[in-house]
């Protein structure tokens, strides 16, 4: 089919969309006056921790492995709240947008700012009438200062935005009007960031933005270059952050193949090499690659009979995989010890046991074992994250929308179809904010219960 997201929703479980709510905005009504997001570099293995100003204080343990993903309040005065301030938050993306495209004496610093401005709001509101309306211009418009901005932050916010306007717009047209660019950029931008932005923003121009199966192969090949060779091919030697994002963008676009046989074969010796990295990122990112293709083997064995003709030492893999949850290096801080730890501990399990990310093996009051401890929270809606597949896009679809991801969970079909395969579970009110108010009591005390608890 033409637009690869639209596999994920045909093969899954019928979906509507959830109610959940997004936080009023703050700030003054002029165009310029939104805050402007952190400019921290792309990091691929930390589960879900958002880079949005509105995630700011967590402890070292809510940075690795999410158990409780709460990403939005249940106020009855939602929707009061969300129609009170759409005329605002409208004119001012217009605003923005429309002072951006005309660009008539305005410096690079008033084009940050616009880019800011907008951005922002398109990660806490679903625009889809106002991106369409503009967007045979906005486009355009950030490809320039994509292609020849005067710093990089304008080309970086230009890049985080298109990402934002792809995820926000249902046209089919972006792969073809965009790839080209952002491919360009990463090769020959001088820039970490850049270069990071760019391989996120190729990817979901390749799902979300109308690319096709054989697109997806062709960015999958040159996100395995990246990795292959350390960066090299894209004139970033020895990067972690870029070869980390390349492993993240390699997940992210392989759940949306049917037949992941031929990529899984060509990548799965780099993966493996990369656990040898000396950057924690890359090891954690590498080990989620292999669990997923551990994962679509195991799936597609049990669903035809046959088995894949993956060329691996399983038994070797394993070992490995057992000494890095062991890891003791001095070399390595104790925040990314615990995280290494953390991270492969999960891999190893799905490895060992045919599981998804995050399975508890320990038991509870009644001698059962836990289960699967990774789940978003919408409100009083909880997906559990069961599959490494739907792990990689709820880790993609945080890039991009950050602190917005509930608002679109409520109303971007996109993100519906990337996220219909995640079992949703309906908690009563009662039970919603007695998990809310159980999880601030636990993470005053930093009990181990409370572990990697996120609250938006």
């Amino acid at each position: 089919m033409h637009d690869l997201r639209k596999k994920a929703l045909l093969e899954s479980r019928k979906t509507t969309s959830r109610k959940a709510r997004s936080r009023p905005e703050s700030g003054a009504a002029s165009p310029l006056a939104s805050p402007a997001p952190s400019r921290n570099s792309s990091r691929a293995p930390s589960r879900y921790a958002s880079e949005d100003e509105d995630a700011g204080d967590y402890s070292d343990n809510e940075q690795s492995v999410a158990s409780s993903y709460h990403l939005s309040g249940d106020s009855d005065d939602a929707d009061a709240d969300e129609g009170a301030n759409t005329s605002a938050w409208d004119d001012r993306l217009k605003d923005n947008i429309v002072a951006f495209v005309d660009r008539k004496n305005i410096n690079a610093a008033s084009r940050e700012s616009m880019l800011s401005a907008a951005y922002h709001l398109l990660r806490h509101h679903y625009a889809e009438d106002m991106i369409d309306n503009h967007l045979n211009d906005f486009v355009p418009s950030l490809l320039k200062s994509i292609r020849s901005g005067s710093n990089k932050d304008e080309t970086v916010q230009a890049l985080k935005t298109l990402q934002s306007v792809i995820i926000n717009s249902e046209s089919e047209s972006f792969y073809n009007r965009t790839f080209a660019q952002l491919k360009a950029s990463c090769r020959d931008s001088g820039e970490e960031q850049v270069k990071t932005e760019s391989i996120i923003a190729m990817c979901i121009a390749t799902v979300c933005g109308g690319g096709d199966e054989s697109h997806a192969e062709d960015l999958l090949g040159f996100l395995l270059e990246i990795i292959e060779s350390d960066g090299h091919s894209v004139e970033a030697p020895d990067n972690g952050p870029v070869v980390s994002t390349a492993l993240l963008g390699w997940g992210f676009v392989a759940t949306q193949l049917e037949d992941l046989q031929v990529p899984a074969n060509d990548a799965m010796d780099a993966f493996i090499e990369q656990l040898d990295s000396v950057d924690v990122d890359v090891q954690i990112a590498a080990g989620y690659n292999i669990a997923l293709i551990c994962e679509s083997l195991r799936e597609y064995e049990e669903e035809s009979g046959e088995m894949w003709d993956l060329d691996y030492d399983k038994h070797q893999l394993i070992t490995r995989m057992r000494l890095l949850t062991k890891e003791s290096s001095k070399l390595i801080s104790k925040k990314n010890r615990k995280q290494l730890h953390q991270s492969f501990q999960s891999v190893l399990t799905s490895l060992e046991r045919g599981k998804g990310p995050g399975y508890s093996t320990a038991l509870d009051e009644n001698e059962r074992e836990f289960g699967y401890r990774e789940r978003l929270r919408f409100g009083d809606i909880s997906l559990a994250i069961d599959s490494w597949a739907l792990s990689l896009r709820v880790e993609m679809l945080n890039k991009v929308l950050r602190g917005g991801l509930a608002i679109h969970y409520k109303y971007n079909p996109k993100v519906q179809d990337l996220l219909a395969d995640a079992q949703a579970e309906f908690l009563s009110r009662e039970k919603a904010l007695s998990k809310k108010d159980d999880h601030s009591v636990k993470k005053g005390r930093k009990a181990k219960s409370a572990r990697n608890a996120m609250v938006f």
